[in-house]
């Protein structure tokens, strides 16, 4: 086993067929001289074929040999070491894909042998509500047809969908599992999926053999010392997420553990989890807070939605639909439910599972679809994403209180629920546990996020759009909370799973600080290019603004245009208001994809995004790079997206997940003078990457570092304990006021240098800010000794 070793800051790469861990392994004397400390790899277990994500596992014994197998892990090990360098892996406990049965020998099995399989106990399934088979929705609507048996090859056919025959059979009726209509997922399906999606499902890791099968692999790079630390998908899909991480602890010999975990405002991590902390989504929200103007109310656009109301309903809109069939697996496990451990229902009972009306006892005593209404209700009104009974009681007891109030027709099951939803002996309420995230995860992340629209760069996992400000003292305290309970968690400021790139958040930023002239551009390009929501289209020109070239050419990168074409695709039908994925509306869509082509097309809507671009893109690079300064240097493992060196402009994957043109970093980093547009930005992340890597002993605290003068409210500064970070907010007032003037910050006389610029910055117990950010947004200082630079 390994010892336990901690990094000093990561660099995520998306590792994939056309990216595989041999040309990572090429990559990393760059990432070395760049500053990197240890390497931070996707998913490398056997995937679905042709997966470019990883997250779709297949098979737990292997690394994927696409991405380079075994061989090619061992050979970046070997590079790794030999550079100091360490390895972080993401590993996905929670699911598995089975989108291709045939790739997936557990899921094959499964489903040619049924409950006899011995894969049977590692799949989440509900025997009972599918009258002992596992409903598989692939159907469409009216092709039932088109379901086949061939009996030669041994398998059921549907299109390309392939499925084993059951030993020894000839008919549909005889399988283990039936093809269903595509539309049972929503309240029919009785396997437990990741989040809605129907080729992920989920398997049971609380089990011992399950858990022990699926990490074997991952148990051999930690006994052959080829991985130091593990990124975990997903914990909150788990059974029991804090025994998990115990069994995993075991496992690694207590490695370096991350979780991605989503805290909510305010909501910290249960102190028992063996665990450095979160991927870091917390510290992304409170550094774009602290860089965004507050907006009095009214002056700006769709400043009318009401987002608590809002998130309430996305979220009891998802739990009656696309997961009614979790919120109805909630039911039958409560007592008096329907669901028994093993065995088969009769018809009877199948149809009362189903809410067909049957006058058998019912969960609770009362009927199936006031319960399922109440349960329903419960997790729409959950305050986080998930409660870890018993030591997080309180959130379940605040649901609800918000339930109650929200439906006082629903009291009496809701006051019958609470005793068993709030015992973690039942088995209704572990699974309330493993639901109420998926709901959370559904109805904002992948809806309201896409409904509400003010001000997009406060749209983020883990974040609330309505809190769009922090004022910088609550920063420091939250940095200093930060430094001293979790000071080995991630930071970041873009991942695979952000919905807009570090750089695309920092221009949108800007216009809070120009409110009358966002929503005067609005509505001009409404006139000119009408989109048929208007919020909506608050949300289509941000994005636009936000991810055109850098310097605002007017001849951006030709990729662009299709890019902004696939992302106004999926943020409408995630929005799901006006047309869905699974039921379009094409004149709808006409006229947003219409839009987008007229920023490209028509000349008087490239003008007003002309200005707008003028208007945002210095205040926006000053914002991206001290958001950058500032996630590489305060408390936590600074964490740097693939490419994110340079400007980050993305927007919602896949489109974060585009090749990286490393072969052009790795040159603008061996330039003296770099002339690229974001080599300020590559200095900005070499210099704190580098003084994390090679000077640990410079970030051991958190101390707020003053300024004085008219301008100071517009200074974020703050020392490490020797590393001093000083950065700039609210660029567009700064610039239009003339600059820093006489403000100034307050630093110990002595000579120091920064590290950003590579020039010396002298000080007889406060400097002039104008003279220290005159040439950079920020500044990263460290005090040379008086008798010179070691």
């Amino acid at each position: 086993m390994t010892s336990r070793r901690t990094p000093r800051n990561t660099y995520r790469l998306q590792i994939r067929e056309s990216f595989d861990l041999s040309a990572a392994t090429d990559r990393l004397e760059y990432l070395h001289h760049l500053g990197v400390d240890w390497v931070y790899l996707s998913p490398l277990l056997e995937p679905e074929p042709g997966s470019d994500h990883g997250y779709d596992v297949v098979a737990h014994d292997r690394i994927d040999p696409a991405r380079g197998g075994a061989e090619g892990l061992a050979a970046l090990s070997a590079e790794a070491r030999r550079l100091g360098m360490g390895v972080l892996v993401d590993i996905v406990p929670n699911h598995v894909g089975i989108a291709t049965p045939s790739a997936n020998a557990w899921w094959w099995d499964l489903l040619m042998h049924g409950r006899e399989s011995r894969f049977a106990e590692a799949f989440d399934i509900d025997w009972a509500a599918g009258d002992g088979k596992i409903l598989i929705p692939v159907v469409g609507d009216g092709d039932e047809g088109s379901v086949r048996v061939d009996v030669a090859a041994g398998e059921v056919r549907y299109h390309d969908h392939r499925f084993p025959l059951a030993p020894r059979t000839r008919s549909l009726e005889k399988q283990h599992y039936r093809l269903v209509s595509w539309r049972a997922a929503d309240d029919r399906l009785n396997y437990r999926r990741f989040f809605a999606v129907n080729t992920l499902a989920a398997v049971r890791v609380e089990e011992r053999w399950v858990f022990d099968q699926t990490h074997v692999e991952i148990k051999r790079w930690f006994d052959e010392g080829l991985v130091d630390g593990l990124r975990v998908d997903h914990p909150d899909g788990l059974r029991d997420p804090e025994g998990y991480l115990g069994d995993l602890a075991r496992l690694t010999g207590g490695a370096y553990v991350l979780v991605e975990k989503i805290l909510e405002p305010g909501e910290m991590l249960p102190p028992s989890w063996e665990t450095a902390g979160t991927t870091g989504y917390d510290a992304l929200g409170a550094i774009d807070r602290v860089l965004t103007r507050p907006v009095p109310p009214g002056d700006l656009p769709q400043d009318g939605l009401d987002w608590a109301a809002m998130v309430h309903g996305t979220k009891r809109a998802v739990a009656d639909t696309i997961l009614g069939s979790e919120i109805r697996r909630i039911v039958r496990e409560l007592p008096g439910g329907t669901a028994p451990a093993a065995g088969t229902l009769t018809k009877r009972l199948t149809a009362r599972l189903r809410g067909a009306g049957s006058t058998a006892p019912t969960p609770l005593g009362m009927p199936v679809e006031r319960v399922v209404d109440a349960v329903a209700e419960l997790a729409a009104c959950f305050p986080v994403y998930r409660s870890y009974l018993p030591t997080t009681r309180g959130h379940l007891d605040e649901a609800f209180d918000r339930a109650r109030a929200a439906r006082p027709d629903l009291v009496p099951v809701l006051d019958a629920l609470v005793p068993v939803l709030g015992d973690a002996a039942q088995p209704a309420a572990l699974r309330f546990q493993q639901t109420s995230g998926m709901v959370m995860a559904k109805g904002v992340e992948d809806c309201a996020f896409y409904r509400y629209n003010r001000l997009t760069s406060l749209n983020e996992v883990g974040g609330d759009p309505s809190e769009q400000h922090l004022p910088v003292a609550g920063f420091h305290e939250l940095m200093a909370i930060r430094q001293r309970d979790r000071a080995e968690a991630m930071t970041c400021t873009s991942t695979h799973d952000t919905k807009r790139g570090e750089d695309v958040r920092a221009r949108i930023t800007v216009l809070a600080e120009a409110p009358a002239v966002w929503t005067a551009a609005l509505s001009r390009l409404q006139t000119l290019a009408p989109v048929p929501d208007e919020a909506f289209a608050a949300l289509l020109w941000q994005a636009v603004v936000g991810a055109w070239a850098a310097g605002g050419d007017p001849q951006p990168d030709p990729a662009l245009r299709s890019r902004l074409h696939a992302y106004a695709e999926k943020a409408m039908r995630e929005a799901g208001d006006h047309t869905q994925w699974t039921a379009p509306d094409q004149t709808y869509e006409a006229a947003v994809h219409a839009a987008v082509d007229a920023a490209f097309d028509v000349p008087e809507v490239g003008a007003v995004l002309g200005e707008l671009l003028t208007l945002v893109d210095d205040a926006g690079r000053s914002n991206a790079l001290s958001a950058k300064l500032i996630a590489l240097t305060i408390p936590g493992v600074p964490d740097v997206y693939q490419g994110s060196e340079l400007w980050e402009q993305s927007l919602v994957d896949p489109d974060n997940r585009r090749p990286v043109d490393f072969d052009l970093r790795a040159s603008l980093l061996a330039e003296r003078i770099p002339t690229h547009d974001a080599a300020t930005k590559l200095s900005v992340t070499t210099a704190g990457l580098r003084l994390r890597r090679d000077e640990p002993a410079l970030f051991t605290s958190y101390t707020p570092v003053e300024g004085r003068g008219e301008h100071a409210d517009h200074l974020v500064a703050f020392d490490r304990g020797g590393a001093v970070t000083v950065a700039t907010r609210l660029p567009l007032a700064l610039i239009e006021a003339g600059g820093w003037g006489e403000t100034e910050l307050v630093l110990p006389a002595g000579t120091w240098w920064d590290h950003v610029t590579d020039r010396d910055v002298e000080s007889d117990g406060t400097v002039y800010l104008s003279e220290v950010l005159d040439v950079c947004s920020c500044a990263l200082l460290t005090r040379i000794p008086e008798d010179g630079p070691s």
